[in-house]
């Protein structure tokens, strides 16, 4: 594969594992799969068409390719479907987006929704690598992004599911199976690691559909679950240069960042951040966007939450912002452009 160095940055291609926060299209590709996004309004104020992301528009990892001057990546499931066919000779060369909406770290999380975990999008990953698709170069050279828990912490809340595990036990079980896949990156080759922390999903309107979650504010026992989740990847990635020489994590404070946006909305060019543009009922949370009966915004880019689970584009974009040239409140112990400038040690 060729390198590509566009505007001076030292990145092919971006590898993506995680949930609907990522997901391009991956659950539309499984026909398995409930957790879909692949129909009006999602897409429609930027591609102008469903693509299978969960949200008006452009997600994160999108932001952070066009930042570095790169394609956005294709859905895995696509891609590996146009080689089936015949169409497309070898896997792009920008990297690959393995996410699938509705997933978890843990295994069972929405299993019953046919969502692709974790460890099974790792493994996907491992088997392009052991096939030669993706050579050892091109890993040492690409960066790695992460965000996924927000399933698995919601579903602890669900009242016909109770619980086994205490909240921070669940957490530490949750942390164990990133730790995991932390590892399995960097044994691969892995040097450029962005881990992502959770928003605070305690705040989604979809908390509404839980009995125990308040109406007026937000889920603080979910949130305090999600803030030691986020505690704990953040130590992960501070661990990884001693564990692994040669390779570099950066935890981005995705919480954080939200939380500053809700204290003040209308310098962010916010009008509303509690209900869904797109849905219907308390919140517009009681809804999927798209589904018989929604309604929809005149102006999502005014809102936080595009729909009952998902920030808007507008959102994102900010979140891209703030991640790419942020200051060590919002991402550390670098930004995302300096770890994309960034040249490690070919060990």
């Amino acid at each position: 594969m060729s390198r590509s160095c566009v505007l001076g940055f030292n990145v092919p291609s971006i590898f993506i594992f995680g949930d609907s926060i990522f997901d391009a299209g991956n659950n539309h590709y499984n026909k398995n799969c409930t957790a879909q996004a692949d129909f009006p309004p999602y897409g429609s104020n930027f591609f102008h068409r469903p693509t299978g992301r969960f949200t008006n528009g452009r997600t994160v990892a999108d932001f952070v390719s066009e930042f570095i001057g790169i394609p956005i990546q294709r859905p895995f499931l696509e891609a590996q479907l146009e080689l089936v066919n015949g169409s497309r000779k070898e896997y792009p060369a920008n990297g690959i987006n393995f996410a699938s909406a509705g997933s978890g770290v843990l295994r069972p999380t929405n299993q019953d929704m046919g969502v692709t975990p974790l460890e099974d999008q790792l493994q996907q990953f491992k088997t392009l690598v052991q096939q030669n698709h993706i050579n050892k170069a091109q890993i040492q050279q690409s960066l790695f992004f992460f965000e996924s828990g927000s399933n698995d912490i919601f579903s602890y809340f669900y009242p016909f599911d109770a619980p086994t595990l205490t909240p921070d036990a669940y957490v530490l079980a949750m942390l164990n199976q990133v730790r995991n896949f932390v590892d399995q990156i960097c044994k691969l080759g892995g040097r450029r690691i962005a881990l992502f922390s959770l928003g605070p999903v305690g705040c989604v309107p979809a908390r509404t559909l839980l009995p125990s979650a308040p109406v007026n504010k937000c889920y603080g026992k979910m949130n305090k679950m999600v803030k030691n989740y986020n505690v704990g990847l953040e130590s992960l990635a501070k661990k990884i240069p001693t564990k692994y020489p040669g390779s570099f994590a950066v935890y981005g404070a995705v919480y954080k960042t939200v939380q500053i946006f809700r204290a003040n909305p209308a310098r962010y060019g916010f009008s509303d951040v509690t209900n869904a543009c797109c849905g219907d009922g308390t919140l517009g949370g009681l809804l999927q966007c798209g589904k018989e009966g929604y309604k929809l915004c005149a102006k999502p880019n005014e809102y936080l939450f595009w729909d009952y689970f998902h920030p808007s584009e507008h959102t994102y974009k900010l979140i891209s912002k703030a991640l790419w040239t942020g200051s060590h409140t919002r991402i550390r112990p670098v930004n995302l452009k300096t770890l994309a400038n960034m040249t490690l040690i070919q060990n």
